[in-house]
Order: C-alpha cells, then structure tokens, then sequence
C-alpha cells in the first residue's frame, strides 16, 4: 500500500486530504510544517507528499530544496494559493513533480496522487532488466542510475522521463506524448513541465546530459550516438 505524507499547517486542510486519501486506501500520516515533514520523511518513509508552499519554519520550497538528492526522495504534489506561473517554475525547478493551486477540488488531488504513486508492478522478467545507454545503466524495477559506478540520483518523475526515452533510443517524443506518458494525465503544468524536468535531468547527468537531444518543433529524444 502507498505511503502518503499530507504536510499543512492548517490541520483542516491536511485533515480533509489525509481523510479522503484513506478512503482510497493510502496509508497516510501529516505534518505540520516543514521541519516536521523532513522528520517524517525519515520515519515514515513515504513515496508521496502532498506539500503546501506557505508554511511557518520553513517553506515547501525550502522542504524541495533539503529533499534534493536524497535517496528514497517522495514524489512531491506542491499546493500554493498563488497562481503566478513564476511560482510554479520554482517549484517544479526544485524537484517538485505536481503541483496544484487552492482552494482545489477534492476529486482532482486524490487523482493527481494516484498519478504520481502509480508504478507498474514488477515481474520475473522485469526484476533483470537493465538498460543501458551511452555510459548510463537505468535499473527499472530498482529505479536507479549508475554511471562510471556512481549513482545518480533523480527524482520519481526525472527517473520515469529518462527511463521512458532510455527504452525507446531515437524515438522522438512530442511534448505532449511525453506528458501522457510520464505524468499519466493532462498536467495543469502544460508542455513547459517537460522542458523544465529534461532541462533538470540534463544538468543531473552531467557529462552524459547528451543521450537526451532536442529536435526542434517536436519534443525529445535519447540516443546513443554521443558527440
């Protein structure tokens, strides 16, 4: 069962969301501000985190900021009541993978959840399956990366765009196709969330940022075929 962590500091908000992600059957836990919620996160353990923005202590961005890098980092839903564009680049730039803005519909926060703890369940097969590309080697049913014996470490989204176009070498994908794909549904965040996670993902992988390439008008591919 999905661990959820409903991080708010109004307990009747988190107290709405964590009532109504039970009734879904999550396992859910809150906290009330951000230093709490990074507590959580190593008792807990969650795989998804619904985070508000504005909190006493510390912020969401701030909670974003610490999370970077961790291993067993939570997929992250970010509430906001602003509804600046600028707000919402900052927040997926900090490795946030959804975000939402208040006041929000019930139904919509349960399926975003769903979006973002949904994996597909691994298999005898899948428990082998090793991609490489270029100098990369992509674990699926561990979701890690490895390059030159080093671990990089990516968020649940970063991992999921990468995986998706490390299997498919020299596909192009349109923007819109890797937002069906990746984030398994119409994403408020439109076409400028791929380009912000891929932009994220290329600085992550360094010297390798190559095996993702842009073709101009349509969206991205990987390949092998390194400069």
């Amino acid at each position: 069962m999905t661990k959820v962590l409903v991080v708010d500091d109004e307990a009747s908000i988190s107290g709405a969301v964590a009532y109504a992600l039970r009734r879904e059957g999550y396992i859910v836990e809150t906290a009330a501000d951000g230093q709490e919620a990074l507590d959580r996160v190593d008792t807990f353990k969650p795989e998804v985190m619904v985070l508000d923005v504005m909190m006493p202590r510390m912020s969401g961005y701030d909670v974003c900021r610490r999370l970077e890098g961790r291993p067993q980092r939570p997929a992250i839903l970010l509430l906001t009541v602003k509804n600046d564009i600028v707000d919402k680049v900052l927040g997926l730039e900090l490795g946030a993978d959804d975000y939402m803005t208040k006041p929000f519909d019930m139904r919509e926060i349960i399926a975003r959840v769903k979006a973002l703890s949904r994996r597909r369940p691994q298999t005898s097969v899948e428990v082998q399956e090793l991609v490489q590309l270029a100098g990369l080697s992509i674990s699926l049913p561990n979701r890690t990366v490895h390059a030159e014996g080093a671990v990089i470490e990516l968020t649940p989204k970063e991992f999921d765009l990468l995986a998706l176009l490390a299997r498919n070498p020299e596909r192009v994908f349109s923007r819109e196709s890797l937002l069906e794909q990746v984030w398994d549904m119409d994403f408020a965040g439109g076409t400028r969330t791929v380009d912000i996670h891929v932009q994220r993902l290329r600085k992550k992988l360094g010297k390798w940022h190559d095996v993702i390439q842009t073709v101009y008008g349509i969206g991205y591919k990987s390949t092998e075929s390194l400069p």
